[in-house]
């Protein structure tokens, strides 16, 4: 298998209308002068597949000085640096698998030490219904923290559920081995991918 350039992985998301967040490619420092900030800054590799592993992800930038530092800190992993608006939310991981016997397969958790420590996900088998993808939402346990805890907003989920039918629609006609939408971010407002990989 392989792994499907950025610029191609952006395309198919945006084919089946999975909400994927804007993002500028720099190759030099001149490029620094029109962003707007903040924003979050990543090493620009399709070689590097863990980009936090190596330090290659640098948040919440907030002016031109800290994202000339992070730019210097970048090319020392790679020659350009992707740039995206710092979206604000909870960590969702979504992903998909082609197994042999079922077909594609889709897993949804949210992100960090819920997927890697607690191992807190859900699974179906596509193709999937909204409620079904709600149902896959709402079995994880760590549920309670996107319907709102401790006076916090409850999670735009409606938005989630229909950004799960897509990924199950765009597996069921593409020839995708593996899908990693990691992170996708929600709140209150929106479900969106800031991160993917797709395995052809």
């Amino acid at each position: 298998m392989e792994q499907l350039s950025f610029e191609k992985s952006a395309k198919l998301l945006k084919k089946y209308k999975i909400p994927f967040t804007d993002y500028s490619i720099i190759k030099d420092e001149k490029d620094i002068e029109k962003i707007k900030y903040p924003i979050v800054m990543k090493v620009f590799s399709e070689k590097i597949i863990h980009k936090s592993d190596v330090g290659g992800i640098i948040l919440n930038i907030k002016n031109k000085e800290e994202a000339l530092q992070a730019f210097q800190k970048t090319k020392k992993l790679s020659k350009s640096a992707l740039v995206q608006p710092m979206i604000k939310g909870k960590e969702i991981i979504i992903g998909m698998k082609k197994d042999l016997q079922f077909g594609p397969v889709i897993m949804f958790g949210l992100g960090g030490i819920f997927v890697e420590v607690m191992k807190d996900v859900s699974f179906r088998i596509c193709p999937i219904t909204k409620d079904d993808a709600l149902s896959m939402i709402k079995e994880v346990k760590s549920y309670k923290i996107l319907s709102g805890i401790r006076g916090e907003k409850p999670a735009n989920i409606d938005s989630l559920a229909e950004l799960i039918v897509k990924i199950s629609n765009l597996a069921m006609k593409e020839k995708i081995n593996e899908i990693d939408l990691n992170p996708v971010m929600i709140n209150e407002k929106e479900a969106v991918a800031v991160d993917v990989r797709f395995m052809v």
